[in-house]
């Protein structure tokens, strides 16, 4: 008999702890700093928090269909300013603006 002990792990989805507001903006003003000069990063990051809640029901509330969402906020995506405007207020966040320099 083995004295070694089976760790199990579960699948880690940042998605399971965004539940308010708070979390999302958190999340990403992190990811915001993460991307550097990659805005398919935020994508992801975006893909991620509407993950988080009803997606067929932001898309729709978004006035977007789910399968649209889903690939305007893939990787490859490139959605226009009014939809990523439409589901940042969806999902009760705001965009602000700071100097770099």
């Amino acid at each position: 008999m083995s004295d070694k002990q089976t760790v199990k792990t579960a699948p880690w989805d940042a998605a399971d702890y965004l539940d308010s507001p708070d979390a999302i903006a958190a999340y990403l003003d992190a990811a915001v700093e993460e991307a550097q000069d990659d805005p398919s990063f935020l994508l992801v990051a975006l893909e991620t928090v509407a993950r988080a809640g009803n997606f067929s029901e932001l898309a729709r509330e978004v006035g977007i269909s789910r399968k649209g969402l889903y690939k305007a906020l893939s990787e490859d995506g490139n959605p226009s300013f009014a939809t990523i405007w439409a589901l940042l207020n969806k999902l009760g966040v705001r965009i602000e603006f700071h100097a770099v320099a």
